[in-house]
């Protein structure tokens, strides 16, 4: 078999279909029970990120692969049961089932001396298998190791309340009746503070700092809509900056007026977060921010400006670390947290191993993933090639150097991407 495709989700999938098409051989290894990813996890009723809330940031049309459009019958920010039956039904139609082995984890990628990958994993019987592969694509998503803060609060050891991690949360039902605090402003936090708030008895959200809250549309289109507007595309930088802060200024003001921090950086200097729905609940009072949490006293949270609560459970929505088990150390992360790839796709000192879908837009994923999907399939059948490993590494260096001076060290920051700037890159090494 010539390549090994680790992950059955949205990446994966478009990985499979631009190698089918191809007519590369492959095999596609996925530890759950069927193909989806995390859009089919909360109605599996298994630990992940997704949750029963969880619907698309992004519309539908963009989100759906370029070929098999989302169904007309579905709403323009489809919920995950609906993106979880697409994704099934665009792995029947591209004739990739057949590709998939589920229940597959993957527990070990090497290189061998001969330049060939050997891949272990273990099946669903539990049994070790080994096979060598040519090449190997990871499109396994990186949401599955949790970020706390480390450490905690003083006092979280004693808390009498409940501690989790958004990964545990599944639905705002369990918490009925319950005083509960979200700590975070990530796309994680506002959706599940907006869900408990109406079930607890209570919702707080605890803010450390502040960040650009965006609506899902703007001037009645969907914000990534507009990020693949040619209009857009055709602004400079500092235009699209002054565009979009004029146009939150008329869609929700100042966040200050709602009770929030301020952002102490401009727009695009940072993860934007995406909800029509967090600053609507704050104003209904069903959502009271609150600054970061200073420590746990008894069944009490104690918060930065001194005032406290009582509360019976804290689910912090404080994001994931980037691991990949199954790869040697410092693949593709580097000691400082950041990720190192050639045009966010290769590692320049690892031949044959490929990254699909480590990539965080503002906008949908689906085209970018796609792109990359259709790049590796003629890296790998010789219609197009990679540049020298030191040319490689200079384009690394130099769109880190590019991230740290408009994000800053920030962990994550590494694979922000801009939509049209990054298919751009694309366009020279693909067909028309």
């Amino acid at each position: 078999m010539r390549v090994c495709v680790i992950g059955a989700g949205l990446s994966g999938l478009a990985v499979g279909h631009a190698l089918k098409e191809r007519g590369i051989s492959f095999v596609c290894l996925e530890k759950a029970p069927d193909v989806g990813g995390i859009w089919r996890q909360p109605g599996a009723g298994e630990r992940g990120p997704g949750y029963q809330s969880l619907h698309l940031n992004t519309a539908k049309q963009l989100t759906g692969y370029a070929n098999f459009p989302m169904p007309s019958s579905y709403p323009l920010y489809p919920r995950h049961s609906q993106v979880a039956a697409y994704l099934r039904s665009f792995a029947e139609w591209a004739g990739l089932l057949d590709h998939v082995e589920l229940r597959t984890e993957v527990q070990s990628v090497r290189r061998e001396p001969d330049g060939t990958w050997t891949v272990v994993s273990r099946g669903p019987d539990g049994a070790r298998s080994s096979r060598r592969f040519e090449q190997v694509v990871v499109a396994s998503g990186h949401h599955t190791d949790p970020a706390l803060p480390d450490p905690l609060p003083a006092g979280a050891e004693s808390f009498a309340g409940t501690i989790l991690h958004s990964l545990d949360y599944r639905d705002g039902g369990d918490f009925a009746g319950r005083r509960v605090v979200v700590v975070g402003l990530g796309a994680s936090a506002v959706d599940i503070a907006a869900d408990l708030s109406r079930h607890a008895e209570r919702t707080l959200l605890s803010v450390r700092r502040g960040l650009h809250i965006v609506p899902k549309q703007l001037f009645g289109m969907s914000v990534d809509e507009i990020a693949e507007a040619p209009w857009w595309n055709e602004m400079s930088f500092a235009e699209r900056r002054q565009w979009v802060e004029q146009a939150l200024l008329v869609a929700r003001g100042r966040l200050s007026d709602y009770g929030l921090p301020e952002p102490d950086h401009p727009v695009f200097s940072s993860a934007t977060t995406l909800s029509d729905e967090i600053l609507s609940r704050i104003r209904h009072g069903a959502v009271t921010p609150k600054p970061a949490i200073a420590s746990f006293e008894g069944d009490r949270v104690v918060f930065m400006d001194g005032t406290s609560e009582t509360a019976d459970a804290v689910v912090y929505c404080t994001g994931f670390h980037m691991t990949f088990p199954f790869l040697p150390p410092g693949c593709p992360v580097a000691a400082d947290g950041s990720v190192e790839l050639y045009r966010r796709v290769v590692p320049a000192d690892r031949p044959g191993l490929y990254f699909v879908g480590l990539v965080r837009p503002v906008g949908a994923i689906t085209r970018l993933v796609e792109a990359q999907a259709a790049w590796v399939a003629r890296l790998i059948d010789g219609a197009a090639a990679l540049p020298a490993a030191e040319e490689m590494r200079e384009e690394i260096g130099a769109y880190l150097a590019g991230i740290v001076q408009r994000y800053g060290r920030t962990e994550g920051a590494s694979i922000q991407v801009d939509v049209g700037p990054y298919l751009a890159e694309f366009r020279e090494s693909l067909p028309v």
